[in-house]
């Protein structure tokens, strides 16, 4: 099976293997000094939102390519020697690009489940988890000073929540 219609069996549509070229191509005008490949992650970031990719904004393509820069830059060279020739290797980029599209759904997919396990905590253990995410860390002290909780429910709550969270 060809690597786009694999990587379409698996969730990303055409519409996000059809960005793959423009990058490509922008990447080779290399029209600044400086940033083209932000700007070019930038712009297919604007084309998959076009393309109705509307969970783009949620997990970042930039974040997922900048983990793996040396393959980034490895596929993007392959291509680039053939850009322009009748023995084009845009599969090497277009596999590639697809994986990170691919790995991006994935990255999304996992927030979505452990945003669902918190909706399962009980209301004091969210609050005492948004608490240490306003703080940086939660001291018991702290926890019962905020919340106004006993002591030993703190201590219970946080357990249940730890234990539910890991």
């Amino acid at each position: 099976m060809e690597p786009i219609a694999r990587l379409a069996a698996e969730g990303v549509s055409r519409s996000g293997a059809a960005s793959a070229p423009d990058h490509r191509h922008f990447l080779a005008i290399h029209p600044f000094q400086d940033g083209n490949g932000r700007l070019s992650r930038i712009l297919t970031t604007l084309l998959l939102l076009r393309a109705g990719y509307g969970y783009v904004p949620y997990a970042s393509l930039e974040h997922i390519i900048e983990a793996s820069k040396e393959q980034y830059y490895l596929a993007l060279r392959r291509t680039q020697k053939t850009i322009y020739t009748d023995n084009s290797t845009i599969m090497t980029w277009a596999s590639f690009f697809l994986r990170c599209l691919r790995q991006q759904i994935a990255v999304l997919e996992k927030k979505i489940q452990d945003e669902e396990k918190l909706t399962e905590l009980a209301p004091l253990s969210r609050d005492l988890l948004q608490f240490s995410r306003e703080q940086g860390r939660l001291t018991v002290r702290e926890a019962v000073k905020l919340s106004e909780a006993n002591r030993n429910t703190i201590k219970l709550h946080l357990h249940e929540t730890l234990s539910h969270l890991l």
